[in-house]
C-alpha cells in the first residue's frame, strides 16, 4: 500500500500533507536503523536509555520513506507523522501493513510470571492433535505447521512487526489458530497491541520485573491488558464470546476478576481453573514420581483420570490452564485433550533430564524467579530420597529483591546451595553474588557446608556434579533453553544443559561436548 493508505490506519497527533512526489509504496515498518531497508517507515521509539528521535537523520539516509515519532519535528525531506504513543503506532503500522491477520485468526494468548512458555506449547500440541492449524509464538521459538522460526537471544515478546509478520504468515499458510506468549513488557509495550485476542489464559502473577514495573501493582495491570484487550477485536466465526481463563488458586485471582467485572462486565466469558472445588476445571489426587504426575480432572461433576510425563507438580496447573482453553473456547473433548496431554514431549530447558549414566539425577530448568525456583526445588524434593543441590544466580539489570528471595528460598528449600554468574550484563557480577551470599547468611547458610559462591557457572555445575553422590539430584536454574550469556553487553555462547553434559562426561570419564567459554572461567 502506499503511504497514505497506511498512515489512515493508526492514530495520529498531526499528519502531514503528503505530496504526490513523496506518497510512494511502502516497502515495511522498521524502529531500527541498524537493519531498516529503502522503502520502510522509521518508527522512532524511546526507551530508559534509548531515544529513537536522535536516529531519525540516520533513518532518512538510509532510505526510510517517512518517520513517526512522538516529538514535534520539522522534516523537509520525508514526511513527518506525530502520535502520542510511538509503540502503538508501530504495532498499528505492522499491522496495517500486514493487513490485520489477527482479525484472520483466532488468537489465543498467554501470560503469567512463571508456566508460559509450557502453557502455550502445551495449547499449540492439545489444538495441531485434534486436527487444528495452528501456530505458536512463544519466547522459545514460534511454529507454522513443520516450520520452526528462533525468536532470538533473551527475547520476551517480540516486536510488533515481528508479531505481525509471523502472524500474516500464519494467514497464508492457511493456519486458523495461532497461541501466543504474552509476557508483561510484550504488554506493557504495545508488542501484542493488534493481535484481536479472542481467549486470554493466566497461569500466576509472582515477584518478577518489579524492576521495570515499580511494584506489584503495576506489574498487575500489564499483564491484565491482555484481558481488557478481549472484546476490543472482531467478531470470528469460531468464537461466540472472549474467554477468559483464570487461575482461582493464584493471588492474581481477584484483583484480575475484579478488573474484568469493573471494565468489559459481561462482554466476557470467565472460566477458572486450580484446586479447588468451586473451579470450572479442578484438579485432585495428584501424585508425582520419577514417570511424571498422575491426577484427576473434574469438570461438570465428572471425573477423567490424566498422566503425564512433565514433573513438577505445578506443571498440573500449567495443564489445567491448556484443558481451560482447548475445551472452553476450542471445543475440544475431553478425552481427546487427556490423550494429548499424556503425549505432550514437554519443552526445552524445563525440568529437563540430562542422564549419561551416572548414579544421581542431573537436570536443567528455567527457573528464574523466587516462586519457579522454590516450585522447582520442592519437585526436586519429590523426586528423590537424598539431597537436591541447586545452582542458580540472579541477572544484573533486573529486579534486585528477587536476588535475596531466590538465595533464601533455595537455602531454606535445597539441601546444597551453589551460588553463580547468570547474565551479569553491565552490573559487577561480584556485587550481584555479594547480595545473594548477604542473603543466605541471614538464612542460615553456613559457606563450604551447604553453600558455595562459585562465580563461573561452568565451574559451579562441575562443582555440583563433582560432589553429588547417588541418589542425589543437581537441578542447575535460570537459563534453560537460552543459547547465550550476557556480560557487559556481548552475548557469549552458552548453554545450560551442553555445560552439564559436558561436566557429568568429565566426572564419568567418558566422551562428551567442551565446557563453553565464560569470561569468568579465567578469574
Amino acid at each position: 500500500m502506499n503511504l497514505t493508505s497506511l498512515i489512515t490506519e493508526i492514530e495520529t497527533l498531526k499528519i502531514p500533507d503528503i505530496p504526490p512526489t513523496q506518497d510512494g509504496t511502502v516497502q515495511g515498518v522498521s524502529h531500527d536503523t541498524r537493519t531498516i531497508e529503502p522503502g520502510e517507515v522509521f518508527v522512532a521509539l524511546v526507551g530508559d536509555s534509548f531515544n529513537g528521535h536522535e536516529y531519525i537523520q540516520d533513518a532518512i539516509n538510509k532510505g526510510a520513506i517517512a518517520v513517526v515519532g512522538v516529538e514535534e519535528r520539522k522534516i523537509k525531506t520525508v514526511p513527518y507523522i506525530q502520535v502520542a504513543n510511538s509503540r502503538l503506532a508501530l504495532a498499528q503500522l505492522a499491522a496495517a501493513f500486514h493487513g490485520f491477520p489477527g482479525k484472520k485468526l483466532n488468537v489465543i494468548g498467554v501470560t503469567g510470571t512463571d508456566g508460559k512458555t509450557t502453557t502455550v506449547s502445551l495449547i499449540h500440541h492439545i489444538l495441531t492433535n485434534a486436527g487444528f492449524k495452528a501456530g505458536m509464538i512463544s519466547t522459545i521459538n514460534a511454529r507454522i505447521g513443520e516450520e520452526e522460526i528462533s525468536t532470538g537471544f533473551h527475547v520476551t515478546t517480540p516486536e510488533a512487526q515481528k508479531i505481525q509478520s509471523l502472524l500474516n504468515k500464519m494467514v497464508e499458510a492457511g493456519m486458523t489458530h495461532v497461541v501466543l506468549e504474552a509476557t508483561s513488557h510484550g504488554l506493557e509495550q504495545f508488542r501484542a497491541a493488534e493481535c484481536y485476542f479472542d481467549v486470554g489464559a493466566v497461569t500466576n502473577i509472582t515477584h518478577e520485573h518489579l524492576d521495570y514495573h515499580g511494584d506489584y501493582d503495576n506489574y498487575l495491570k500489564a499483564k491484565s491488558r491482555l484481558f481488557t484487550w478481549l472484546g476490543h477485536g472482531v467478531k470470528k466465526p469460531d468464537i461466540v464470546k472472549p474467554i477468559a481463563v483464570l487461575n482461582r488458586d493464584d493471588i492474581s485471582y481477584q484483583p484480575l476478576t475484579r478488573i474484568i467485572n469493573d471494565e468489559l462486565q459481561d462482554s466476557i466469558h470467565l472460566i477458572t481453573y486450580g484446586a479447588s472445588q468451586d473451579c470450572d476445571i479442578a484438579a485432585k489426587n495428584i501424585k508425582s514420581s520419577d514417570g511424571g504426575l498422575s491426577f484427576d480432572v473434574i469438570e461438570n461433576g465428572k471425573v477423567y483420570p490424566f498422566t503425564t510425563t512433565m514433573i513438577g507438580v505445578y506443571n498440573v496447573f500449567n495443564i489445567l490452564a491448556a484443558i481451560g482453553v482447548a475445551t472452553q473456547a476450542c471445543g475440544i473433548n475431553i478425552p481427546d485433550t487427556n490423550e494429548a496431554v499424556a503425549s505432550f514431549p514437554g519443552v526445552p530447558g524445563r525440568m529437563e533430564e540430562i542422564d549419561l549414566g551416572q548414579n544421581f539425577s542431573a537436570i536443567v530448568d528455567f527457573a528464574h524467579t523466587p516462586n519457579a525456583l522454590e516450585v522447582a526445588l520442592r519437585s526436586s524434593q519429590l523426586r528423590t530420597k537424598n539431597r537436591v543441590i541447586a545452582v542458580f544466580g540472579s541477572a544484573g539489570l533486573r529486579d534486585r529483591e528477587k536476588r535475596r528471595m531466590m538465595a533464601s528460598t533455595s537455602i531454606r528449600t535445597a539441601d546444597i546451595t551453589i551460588i553463580t554468574a547468570e547474565d551479569p550484563r553491565t552490573e559487577r557480577l561480584e556485587d550481584i553474588l555479594a547480595e545473594m551470599e548477604d542473603e543466605a547468611l541471614k538464612e542460615g547458610g553456613k559457606i563450604g557446608e551447604d553453600l558455595f559462591i562459585v562465580p563461573d557457572r561452568g565451574r559451579a555445575i562441575e562443582h555440583a556434579v563433582g560432589m553429588a553422590e547417588q541418589d542425589d539430584l543437581v537441578i542447575i536454574c535460570g537459563k534453560g533453553h537460552e543459547q547465550s550469556m550476557c556480560f557487559e553487553s556481548i552475548e557469549d555462547p552458552w548453554d545450560d544443559r551442553t555445560a552439564l553434559r559436558s561436566a557429568l562426561a568429565s566426572h564419568l570419564e567418558i566422551d562428551g561436548p567442551d565446557m563453553p567459554f565464560l569470561p569468568t572461567r579465567e578469574i
